[in-house]
């Protein structure tokens, strides 16, 4: 059956891909091949990313900007699985929307999940409560492109600055037109999207946007070598729903100042449990607004404010899928907002200066319910906190006279602190709840950077930075404790702080008419490391008191008396980790019809010290050292293009020090065609082979290695009116 499926898909793929082929000898009307001077077009990149609309070729960070033609190249069908192939990405071979929502996350320089900033359109993105993304609120339909700055950025932003920033820029009104794209492919998997753009005036412009995304999925654990062929968890595949709404305003309301006002609403439902029963659902509603003011031809002023609700209702079932064994409601919100002057001076040796403010307030609670086999309410924990986040940022830009040197200093003072009033546990039906006295924690972190570029000439730059970050604990790390006696227990700590890094990188970019070429070495270390540890049987005690401290059922398969095996995990500030490597990435416009792209990251992660029995100068877990990408771009006519890509990932460590997971390589192949200025259509295929491979992984447990991406086709068009 599954061989004749096979025959299926490839059937289908040859299907579709000679389709595309034969449009491509007909007659066409625009073109899609890149433009003909390929660094002009990066040189004319300004990275909003850096709060100042700093030039692609001025910036002393790492950075890569996934342009249009990028994004349409790639394979993949979720912006995720586009960025897992960025040198200095950490993300395997399972979309998004087969992982648990709590676990959509980006990793970046192998510094560990939750570490990065991720923005949508300049505004912060990571997941209030558990500091993940959700990638389903960026469809591939409504990105225009992408800015990755590796690297410290906590002087610009504050907390999640340690791996850098990701800007996804939405596409904004054109002209008054309608867009309607819609795909189909393996796996029940279908997407439609519909924008409408209306320019009402010179002073008015509007884009509505929808979309909706469902996939039955596919099971997605791993069932050969090194996992077991008896790997296999419950009855159903990660079936997932989502659907996104979205109105953008642009208006002037004075000649000098350009304002917008953006409200949004999505949903994602989905069945990451793997059992019917225990269905996971988020809806998240949220509106920004904000103002840039010239108020001379040298000087702005720029406020922003935003407003995210979210309620996250989550329920596990127990190992045979006959009962629901706990559900969890996470209701939270944040508030935000900024203010920022910017002024060009160009005197006293200072080009530009920036000073800028900004706050933002998380508020956050966790009911936990426990439940017997009945459906009764065993045990309830409850938690309710909030943090405030207050930044003061200023930064300058200096070109020397008498040499081609940039320099750009910055430093941002912020101030943290984390409350939890209320945190009890309660017995059958909350009864007899026992509440914890919690102190409030701060921390008043300065992040300092420094930045260099060095135009050795005018195709050549060479660059270094120093920086300083930090990252707070998120609200789940300090709210919610959860887990079943069969995947064990997780326990949060309300008095975790936050952790800090030290780093610097040293690089060089060379561009030409026909493509580029970056190389960076970097060095980062994370002191008071936050991470979530598996107690072990000698301090079973240990586990034993927090799991009574935290309502949980004790059990002879989870939390246990004294002496006894423990399956409990508990987060905690007591490792240092230091992060080293290589990333090299490499673009080609060999002709008009061919073009090349090639990607190599060497990351060495390691921990300098644990006070946990994690080892330590060993490659941390779900880090491969050596990963690389390789794309070929033909180009038979400019209306269309064929690409195909290869991505190598090595050997890897599920848990640091244990549970290998061997290398693998994976081809793609994506097909375009432009069939009149307002049609396209596109055919692509994930794991050209269907190759059967187990992806990298953090997980301490043999049962939870992840199999890759099979085999996945899917058709699409696009059609503007």
């Amino acid at each position: 059956m599954c061989k004749q499926l096979r025959n299926e898909q490839l059937q289908w793929c040859a299907h579709a891909l000679t389709l595309v082929f034969l449009l491509l000898t007909s007659q066409a009307w625009s073109q899609i091949a890149p433009p003909p001077n390929y660094d002009q077009k990066l040189n004319d990149m300004v990275v909003n990313a850096t709060r100042s609309g700093t030039p692609l070729d001025e910036m002393s960070l790492n950075t890569t900007i996934l342009t249009k033609e990028v994004l349409e190249s790639s394979p993949d069908q979720t912006i995720d699985q586009v960025l897992k192939n960025v040198p200095g990405v950490f993300l395997n071979d399972v979309p998004y929307y087969q992982k648990d929502p709590t676990g959509q996350s980006i990793n970046v320089r192998g510094l560990g999940y939750g570490r990065t900033l991720v923005l949508i359109d300049g505004l912060p993105a990571n997941d209030a409560f558990y500091g993940t993304v959700q990638w389903n609120l960026v469809p591939m339909s409504s990105i225009e492109s992408v800015e990755f700055v590796r690297g410290g950025v906590s002087s610009l932003y504050g907390n999640y600055g340690m791996g850098g920033v990701i800007n996804i820029n939405t596409k904004t009104p054109k002209n008054s037109s309608q867009d309607v794209s819609a795909s189909i492919g393996s796996f029940g998997t279908g997407n439609v999207a519909a924008s409408k753009d209306l320019i009402v005036s010179d002073v008015m412009q509007m884009r509505l946007s929808a979309d909706y995304f469902s996939s039955e999925g596919f099971q997605n654990y791993a069932t050969i070598s090194p996992a077991s062929p008896s790997n296999t968890k419950g009855m159903t595949t990660d079936v997932t729903k989502n659907s996104n709404i979205r109105l953008q305003n642009y208006f002037k309301p004075t000649q000098d100042t350009n304002a917008f006002l953006r409200m949004g609403y999505s949903t994602m439902a989905d069945l990451s449990n793997n059992f019917a029963i225990a269905p996971n659902l988020i809806q998240t509603a949220d509106v920004a607004g904000g103002s840039t003011t010239n108020l001379d031809i040298d000087k702005k002023v720029q406020i922003n404010a935003y407003y995210q609700a979210t309620n996250f209702y989550k329920q596990t079932a127990n190992s045979a899928g006959t009962y629901i064994n706990a559900n969890y409601t996470d209701p939270y919100s944040t508030i935000g907002a900024s203010a920022q002057y910017t002024q060009d001076l160009k005197a006293a040796g200072i080009d530009q200066y920036i000073v800028g403010v900004d706050a933002r307030n998380i508020s956050a609670s966790n009911t936990t319910n426990n439940l017997l086999s009945s459906g009764a309410v065993n045990s309830v924990n409850y938690a309710q906190g909030q943090q405030n986040f207050y930044g003061l940022l200023g930064q300058i830009k200096s070109n020397a006279s008498a040499i081609p040197l940039e320099t750009t200093l910055g430093a941002r003072v912020d101030v943290w602190n984390s409350q939890t009033p209320t945190l009890y546990n309660a017995g059958s039906n909350g009864a007899n709840p026992l509440y914890q006295s919690i102190p409030n924690k701060s921390k008043t972190q300065l992040s300092p950077s420094l930045g260099l570029v060095y135009k050795a000439t005018d195709d050549l730059n060479l660059r270094t930075a120093a920086y300083q970050a930090f990252h707070a604990p998120s609200m789940n790390n300090t709210l919610r404790s959860y887990g079943n006696n069969t995947t064990g227990y997780s326990i949060s700590n309300p008095n975790l702080t936050p952790e800090t890094m030290t780093g610097y990188e040293i690089g060089t970019d060379y561009r030409w008419k026909s493509g580029f070429a970056q190389l960076t070495a970097f060095n980062n270390y994370i002191q008071n490391a936050i991470t979530s540890y598996k107690i072990t049987s000698a301090n079973s005690a240990f586990a034993y008191g927090l799991c009574s401290a935290s309502g949980i059922p004790i059990s002879a398969q989870g939390c246990s008396t004294s002496g006894g095996f423990t399956n409990v995990s508990y987060y905690t500030n007591q490792q240092n980790l230091l992060s080293r490597g290589i990333e090299l990435q490499y673009h080609q416009d060999v002709n008009a019809n061919w073009a090349l792209d090639g990607g190599y990251a060497y990351t060495r992660t390691v921990l300098t010290w644990s006070a946990t029995t994690d080892p330590t100068n060993t490659q941390v877990g779900g880090v491969p050292m050596n990963m690389a990408n390789a794309a070929i771009t033909y180009y038979p006519v400019p209306q269309a293009s064929l690409t195909t890509t290869v991505r190598y990932v090595g050997n890897s460590w599920m848990a640091t020090g244990s549970l290998p997971v061997p290398a693998y390589a994976v081809v793609g192949l994506k097909a375009n065609y432009q069939v009149t200025p307002q049609a396209s259509v596109f055919a692509s295929v994930v794991n050209l082979f269907n190759r059967q491979y187990v992806t990298f992984n953090i997980a301490s447990q043999a049962t939870a290695y992840q199999a890759g991406m099979p085999q996945a086709i899917t058709v699409g068009a696009r059609v503007t009116f």
